[in-house]
């Protein structure tokens, strides 16, 4: 009687089952979704997070900044880049250990290229409910301007 030979089969079978397992974790790592990715991939998410919105004669940029108060903030606005950065602390009073801590001591700065001029003497910042919101006025001529259609 004749049977197959299933070990080298059942090795090549089990060497890309193992290979498939390791791509399915590095799918999950990546995920952006996932809650757990955040622990694993602590590149994957970006303090502050913000929104730039064109409003026209104005910019308004808002991030979040929770637990941040103006001091623990920094601005700096040079040509069409600004930039945010500063430190948020710990939290625990002197003399408490922390139990358990998610937004850990860190300090941040980011910088973004602005799509348009701005007029750096009009700028202004404010912090409220752990969101700066940031509005630049356009210099004069980078504003929208309306041109009239006339007929002949």
């Amino acid at each position: 009687m004749l049977t197959r030979k299933t070990t080298g089969y059942s090795d090549f079978e089990e060497m890309f089952s193992t290979m498939n397992q390791l791509r399915e974790y590095m799918d999950r790592v990546f995920e952006p979704s996932s809650g757990e990715t955040r622990a694993l991939c602590p590149w994957s998410s970006v303090f502050p997070r913000v929104n730039l919105v064109d409003q026209g004669a104005s910019l308004i940029l808002t991030a979040e900044v929770p637990g941040l108060s103006q001091s623990d903030v920094e601005l700096t606005l040079n040509q069409d880049v600004l930039s945010i950065s500063g430190e948020r602390r710990p939290d625990a009073p002197e003399g408490y250990w922390v139990h358990r801590q998610e937004r850990p001591t860190q300090r941040f700065s980011r910088s973004f290229a602005l799509p348009s001029k701005i007029d750096p003497d009009r700028a202004t910042a404010t912090v409220k409910n752990g969101v700066l919101t940031v509005t630049l006025q356009k210099a004069p001529d980078a504003q929208p301007r309306q041109i009239t259609v006339k007929s002949n």
